[in-house]
């Protein structure tokens, strides 16, 4: 064996230190001395996420023959299994009415072009610095036809697209300051007006992608090996052995690494059951006043603005994706700065069933049905476990995680006490759900790490789609007068229940 020397790697999360003697086997040294004209990308990455091990991801595919299936039509269909959909494998009956809609959203008949369509994800995942969904898209763009000239920065692209620059960063940051003015804007802007159904089609297009955005960081998604930042042509080596060994299975990371030990938080779990248990017999026994009901609503959207998410210093985007947007410095944390407020909308004076469901299938014939199909399925995902408790009733905290959500944009149910709230989520899974909602990209493994520490990797995802389908929710209302229709679009309203 022949030592090649390298600068000391320090390890994420770990207080081990890789030693500046890496080896290589005879074998791979002369090999890599011989031209072959061909160089082999590898992974960058141990898995699809930084935050789930790969071995737990790779075991749901393995025992499932369900999402064995999805991931071959997907395939048969896209051309590539994307680590979103992977992780996403958790919930089988998720993932597939996600490719449905997507596939549906993307390829699909629709108002506008496919090549607009990837252009306005890159526009979208970009507002929240979200590289994996930008190098998607950018990748499908040009495959579609678009025009390479576009990905230069969004002032080299049409005027008709540079238009949403404004509906993408209210939707995106601060959605309750949408207003009939901004939608008539783009539907009476002369030759680069937008046709009502288009519209309908770019909303929700930025909004799946918002939240798809947040699904990504909050599950430390990993770059796909043929994108941008997904592989490497460096060889590896670690410790004593080399790459071949690795591959091949010889060794293992515990043995490289050894085996750090996990807190555990005993009790967590049970004492949240209990919880759960004690606010339902309060239920049984006496209801709160409307008054009392809306003055605890108005405390919790209160607290919700105060919890402290991250630190302070600016995530700056690169280049490579802040080209795609505009006004960099626009975001959430400069609105609350300002000490303005997020207005109170309640949910009895508008639902998707009476407003938006109608006129997204007008405008976008079977659309809505999708839409519809995939709400319904995250608010009632569930298998009825919490950690290694079987038969639970998690309706309760289910609904807690749902409404905190909500009322962080100000939206209320008039039936839900707030109080339960405090009761059911800690201050560490609020610290990673206002990240999560708010400025995603700034999502660490140690937030993803500090809640639901005895809970299953399964049900943290399952948290996420909660958090992702409700950036996504989006709320038609339409007023006519004689032939003109005023459209106002919220962002985050109420959906099923």
């Amino acid at each position: 064996m022949r030592h090649a020397s390298t600068s000391n790697e320090t390890m994420e999360n770990s207080s081990l230190t890789m030693t500046n003697l890496f080896k290589i086997c005879t074998q791979c040294e002369r090999l890599s001395k011989k031209d072959v004209g061909v160089r082999i990308p590898r992974l960058v990455g141990n898995g699809p996420s930084r935050f789930i091990p790969e071995k737990e991801i790779l075991q749901v595919s393995k025992l499932n023959e369900r999402i064995q299936s999805i991931f071959e039509d997907a395939f048969a269909v896209l051309g590539r299994l994307d680590n979103i959909s992977l992780v996403m494998g958790f919930h089988p009956q998720y993932l597939e009415s996600f490719l449905k809609t997507l596939h549906y959203l993307l390829q699909m008949d629709g108002p506008l072009s496919l090549h607009c369509r990837h252009y306005i994800g890159i526009m979208a995942a970009a507002r929240h610095q979200c590289t994996y969904l930008v190098n998607l898209h950018v990748n499908d763009f040009l495959h579609v036809g678009g025009d390479p000239k576009w990905l230069n920065g969004l002032e080299e692209a049409p005027q008709k697209l540079r238009a949403l620059g404004e509906l993408n960063k209210i939707l995106a940051h601060r959605p309750w300051l949408l207003t009939k003015e901004h939608i008539e804007h783009l539907l009476k802007a002369e030759e680069h007006s937008w046709s009502l159904a288009e519209l309908i089609h770019v909303v929700v297009l930025l909004t799946l992608y918002h939240s798809l955005a947040s699904f990504t960081f909050g599950c430390g998604i990993n770059p796909d090996i043929n994108t941008d930042g997904g592989h490497t042509f460096r060889v590896p080596s670690l410790s004593g052995y080399c790459v071949c060994d690795i591959a091949n299975g010889n060794s293992t990371l515990e043995e490289m690494f050894g085996n750090q030990q996990v807190s555990e938080f005993s009790g967590e779990v049970e004492v949240l059951m209990e919880k759960m248990k004690q606010l339902q017999e309060c239920h049984d026994e006496e209801e709160a006043s409307q008054e009392e009901m809306a003055t605890r609503f108005e405390r919790e959207k209160t607290e919700s603005m105060l919890v402290v998410t991250s630190e302070d210093e600016e995530c700056v985007p690169s280049r490579d994706v802040s080209r795609h947007f505009e006004d960099l410095s626009y975001g959430y944390k400069n609105f609350s700065r300002r000490g303005e407020h997020v207005p109170t909308l309640r949910v009895l004076d508008y639902s998707w069933e009476d407003h938006g469901f109608s006129l997204v299938n007008r405008l976008y014939p079977d659309f809505g049905q999708l839409l519809d199909e995939k709400f319904q399925i995250a608010y009632n995902l569930t298998y009825n476990t919490m950690a290694t408790h079987q038969g639970v009733d998690t309706s309760m905290l289910r609904r807690a995680i749902w409404n905190y959500i909500h009322c962080m944009f100000g939206i209320r149910y008039d039936d839900y006490d707030y109080g339960e709230i405090n009761q059911l989520l800690d201050r560490s899974f609020k610290v990673y759900i206002k990240t999560m909602v708010r400025t995603p990209e700034k999502i660490t493994k140690r937030m993803y790490d500090s809640f639901w520490r005895q809970f299953q990797h399964s049900e943290k995802v399952r948290s996420t789609l909660e958090t992702k389908m409700n950036r996504h929710r989006l709320f038609v209302k339409v007023k006519s007068s004689g032939s003109e229709l005023i459209t106002i679009l919220f962002f985050c309203l109420s959906g099923p229940r």
